[in-house]
């Protein structure tokens, strides 16, 4: 990882409640789309692995400075697979309003002009 790149993750984790704390914008940003299918490849199937280095993969495409904007609906058809595929490997209490945004994500990104879109040509 590159120096200043984040904050330093380790200090950052509670070893008494087992559990991140202080946690920064970036650093949650950098954890989704980073170190999460890191972390967790040596202890999930190979499958759930699949499935959630497939959401880092969305995750560091929609938050690119360029994004192929042709591209936009198959990353929408893309998301909504995964939260299916999720849904079937995780109990539905891990499911709540904040996980349902992503469907959103690629539609408000058009439409409110959140992101930068560019078309490559």
């Amino acid at each position: 990882m590159l120096s200043g790149y984040s904050s330093n993750i380790q200090s950052l984790v509670s070893m008494k409640d087992l559990k991140l704390v202080g946690l920064k914008s970036h650093n949650c940003h950098v954890l989704m789309q980073q170190l999460l299918r890191v972390a967790i490849c040596s202890v999930l199937p190979q499958y759930v692995c699949h499935v959630i280095s497939r959401l880092c993969f969305f995750f560091n495409t929609i938050c690119s400075k360029i994004i192929d904007q042709t591209k936009l609906e198959e990353f929408q058809n893309d998301v909504v697979v995964i939260l299916c595929q999720l849904k079937m490997y995780f109990s539905l209490l891990f499911f709540d309003i904040m996980v349902h945004l992503m469907v959103h994500l690629i539609r408000e990104t058009l439409w409110f002009g959140l992101l930068k879109v560019d078309v490559f040509i």
